[in-house]
């Protein structure tokens, strides 16, 4: 994306960076499984990114490199321009401030409430007052459709209504990156598309990046303003779900004929 001043034009640097990425396995047998062979994508400012293939494509590997919970075999991962890959603990502790992170496993703590929950970042990584901790807590617990729902205990809600207080507890501290690793795992077709539409009303309104790693192919396309497809170890990267439908590479016309048929809508037909 160019930007001008005074009628130059300049770039806007990514956020998020992979430079040929490697990643392998080693299995129970002694085999190497060649996960990541080279990966380079990028991600802007405010960009929704998708990441979607086949089962053990390095999906979800690549939100583990990116926050340092794994290392590549080789080359470069860059968050703001830093290569995390090289990172001492405290630097990635720091660097991780700026994130916040929805794992596919990860619910509310079950003994407390939804309003406890939600507040749990505030409470334990600010100084603020309890009033104005309780303040934002309910203005989030509103704008994600929880209002009334704020002393129930996990076990009183949906699958729906967990994810909700899962995205509210991942925001509270503002972060300027979101992840989102199968977000939608267990819910129903009309769930996971009322997620996914808050998902984009949320980050239009907070404008932060985000990277969802999702098997719900094609509505999650519709949302991105960059899909990156894993297969075989490399990334193959598209700007909208036309351009995947359209595209000649006989490896992506498999995928899209495995994930959407023949027949498919497109994003504006959608709208």
């Amino acid at each position: 994306m160019g930007l001008f001043d005074n009628g130059v034009a300049f770039m806007i640097e990514p956020i998020i960076q992979f430079v040929d990425v490697h990643k392998s396995f080693e299995g129970a047998n002694g085999t190497v499984q060649k996960v990541l062979r080279g990966v380079n994508f990028s991600i802007k400012p405010g960009m929704t990114t998708v990441v979607g293939g086949a089962s053990g494509q390095g999906k979800s590997v690549t939100i583990k490199l990116i926050l340092g919970l794994m290392k590549p075999d080789s080359g470069q991962i860059l968050v703001e321009g830093k290569d995390v890959t090289v990172m001492s603990t405290s630097e990635l502790n720091e660097i991780r401030s700026s994130f916040g992170v929805v794992f596919q496993g990860v619910a509310p703590f079950d003994s407390m409430t939804v309003f406890e929950n939600v507040a749990l970042p505030l409470r334990e990584k600010t100084k603020l007052p309890k009033q104005e901790i309780r303040k934002r807590v309910m203005e989030s617990i509103e704008q994600f459709g929880l209002k009334g729902h704020e002393d129930k205990f996990p076990a009183q809600l949906s699958g729906g209504m967990l994810k909700r207080v899962g995205l509210a507890r991942a925001l509270q501290l503002e972060p300027k990156i979101m992840l989102f690793d199968e977000p939608t795992t267990g819910l129903d077709p009309a769930r996971s598309r009322e997620i996914y539409m808050l998902f984009y009303k949320i980050q239009k309104e907070r404008g932060y990046t985000a990277l969802i790693v999702s098997h719900d192919i094609p509505k999650i396309f519709n949302l991105a303003d960059q899909i990156v497809v894993m297969h075989e170890g490399m990334a193959k990267i598209f700007s909208s779900s036309e351009e995947i439908q359209w595209s000649n590479d006989p490896v992506i016309q498999d995928f899209v004929q495995m994930t959407m048929g023949h027949i498919y809508q497109s994003k504006s037909e959608n709208e």
